[in-house]
């Protein structure tokens, strides 16, 4: 069994329960229990632990006041619960409340200590370095990142689909004098528009059907913090006035009140959409755009900065090498990850990692078990398309398709021009872009993004189509 050096133990008793003089051999271990009671506990002593022991006998309330202490601190010091053996929902209870393990109180062996010591310090150090910055592009921006932290303005972060926008909005909170508030995200185009308001804004009691109780909103959970608003771009017109109204005052009425609360937060907002072009087609208020984009911020795609692409796969290993953590990456599997093109980004490496150590049975990640995402930069594979648009547009015998000339152009080309036309096809069909994009059997989003990319490719297109 290897030794596990340095590590600092602190085990919290209370009146009934005392650090087991059994244990005491970890010393030879390199295992430092420093022992205190709960009344005691300070905050020095539990952000220079590297695991936490304390136990539960009725109910969790002493677990949840020392995760509540660590947020606080913003730490991420595994916390291990010792419980009755036969309390088993105890135990399932103190898993839901934030402790890493439970072991039984009646364990007393040495060498099973040693091991779950291990474990804590290995998970402890995987929290402690979430991000990674190695090549120079992405070291740059995470150098004007941790600039822009420090000073309190609003932020927009710019960038395609895993990237990495919300990791970047951690920082910049993590970073700056808010570090010690909280860190509220919201996905704007995660719910309807009512629901979207309400969390937001919170109510008032009374001021709906069912509002039995008064609701702060997410702007009033954020009070002294950072308050992160992802795919902002989606966010209802109407909401976008209210939302820029709540930018200008920095004060916030709940749903059926009448009283402005005042606000101390940091808006980070990101999107992954064009918000100039969003503005032209009245689909995004520019004044909101302005207000929210006092410091822009672009991230760059993975394939923008592929000295990181190695690092976090091999991060992505160690985070999710439970059952086997000798797992490694061969040399021809880092080099099929570098030769990838990554249109999914950081988002889409997470998910090959993770489908290749499900495939791999040694201790070794090959080439053979890396298995890619079938994206491309043209339509999704024609078949998702309606009989009525796609007929006549491809053939099962290799011979030219009917309408379209018989002389040989480049592959892309080719594609390109046949997405154009169907696309167009589907829009000339349609009333708007939202049945345009159901015939075709993609998103509007999908469809909204493929627009742009002929506009930007020189193809005539229509910006009359509402969403």
């Amino acid at each position: 069994m290897k030794k596990v050096n340095s590590t600092t133990i602190l085990w919290i008793n209370n009146s009934s329960d005392a650090f087991p003089s059994k244990l005491s051999s970890l010393k030879e271990h390199d295992i430092n229990v420093a022992s205190t009671p709960s009344a005691n506990l300070t905050d020095g002593q539990l952000s220079s632990s590297n695991a936490v022991v304390l136990t539960l006998e009725k109910d969790c309330d002493l677990l949840c006041s020392i995760e509540a202490r660590k947020k606080r601190l913003n730490l991420s010091t595994p916390i291990i619960v010792r419980v009755n053996r036969n309390n088993f929902e105890l135990a399932i209870l103190a898993m839901r409340n934030g402790a890493a393990t439970c072991i039984p109180s009646e364990q007393h062996d040495v060498q099973h200590w040693i091991e779950t010591f291990a474990i804590a310090k290995t998970t402890d150090s995987r929290q402690a370095s979430p991000f990674i910055f190695a090549d120079p592009v992405s070291r740059n921006m995470l150098e004007l990142t941790e600039r822009v932290a420090k000073v309190d303005v609003t932020v927009m972060l710019a960038g395609a689909t895993g990237t990495g926008k919300e990791v970047v909005a951690r920082i910049i909170h993590d970073a700056s004098p808010r570090h010690a508030g909280p860190f509220v995200a919201f996905n704007c185009a995660a719910m309807p528009e009512n629901l979207i308001e309400d969390m937001l804004f919170g109510h008032d009691k009374g001021s709906f059907t069912g509002a039995t109780n008064a609701q702060p909103g997410l702007f009033e959970q954020a009070q002294a913090g950072t308050i992160f608003l992802d795919e902002i771009g989606e966010m209802p017109i109407n909401l976008q006035a209210k939302l820029l109204r709540v930018l200008q005052e920095r004060t916030v009425t709940r749903l059926g009140g009448q009283k402005g609360i005042d606000l101390d937060i940091r808006v980070v907002a990101a999107t992954n959409q064009n918000l100039k072009e969003a503005m032209i087609e009245r689909r995004f208020r520019e004044d909101l755009y302005f207000r929210l984009s006092a410091f822009k911020i672009t991230l760059p795609n993975l394939v923008q900065r592929p000295l990181d692409i190695i690092p976090l796969a091999e991060q992505f290993v160690l985070e999710q090498a439970v059952i086997n953590p000798d797992l490694t990456l061969s040399l021809r599997a880092k080099e099929r990850l570098l030769d990838h093109h990554w249109p999914g980004n950081v988002r889409e490496l997470q998910n090959v990692i993770t489908r290749a150590m499900v495939m791999a049975q040694e201790k070794t990640i090959d080439v053979e078990h890396l298995l890619f995402d079938d994206i491309t930069n043209s339509v999704d594979s024609f078949q998702s398309l309606s009989p009525t648009v796609s007929k006549g547009m491809t053939s099962s015998h290799g011979l030219p398709v009917q309408g379209m000339p018989n002389q040989t152009e480049p592959l892309i080309d080719t594609v390109r021009n046949s997405e154009y036309r169907t696309i167009m096809a589907a829009l000339e069909r349609s009333r708007n872009r939202d049945q345009a994009a159901e015939v075709l059997g993609i998103s509007t989003r999908t469809l909204r993004h493929k627009l742009q990319r002929l506009r930007e490719q020189g193809l005539s297109v229509t910006r009359a189509y509402a969403r």
